[in-house]
Formats: structure tokens, C-alpha cells, sequence
């Protein structure tokens, strides 16, 4: 406690550098963070969702996740070929 009132009353906070605004809490980088942070609580919530509530066993539940992820990169490439075949991208 008292170092942080020394270094308020010694206004020691003056030497300190501002956050980058690539790092600031509304950057577009830390919006993605967020976001990505967001969507592994959710997979957790539906990990957990199928193996209590539905009763599928836990290696039952990485396989569906499996998928999903190669179906997801799947679409994913077909789309960004489709971008740049059609348009040139």
C-alpha cells in the first residue's frame, strides 16, 4: 500500500509509457482475443454439455470436435479458392 501512495505522491507514474493502441483494450487484437477466448468457453461449455448431460464418452466428444474442425477447414478452403479462381482475389 505504501508504495503505491509513493508512487502516486512522487508522481513516479510520469515515466511510465502508454500501452501501445495495438494492445489497448478496444483494439482490434484484443477484440480478436476476446473472441477467441469466448469460443473456447463455449466449446468447453458444449464439451462438457455432451459428455454430463447426453452421456457420450469423452473421446467421443474430441472426435466430434475433430471433425467440426476439418469440415470447418474444409469450407474454409473451398470458399477462399472459389474467392480466388471467380474473383481474382
Amino acid at each position: 500500500k505504501t508504495d503505491f501512495i509513493n508512487f502516486i505522491s512522487d508522481q513516479e507514474w510520469k515515466s511510465i509509457e502508454p500501452v501501445s493502441s495495438w494492445f489497448g483494450p478496444s483494439s482490434f487484437l484484443m477484440s480478436s482475443m476476446s473472441a477467441l477466448f469466448q469460443l473456447s468457453m463455449w466449446i468447453r461449455h458444449c464439451h462438457g454439455y455432451l459428455t454430463e448431460n447426453v452421456g457420450m464418452p469423452v473421446w467421443g466428444s474430441y472426435a466430434v470436435f475433430a471433425l467440426a474442425t476439418l469440415f470447418s477447414g474444409l469450407v474454409l478452403g473451398l470458399v477462399s479458392k472459389a474467392l480466388e479462381v471467380y474473383w481474382l482475389v
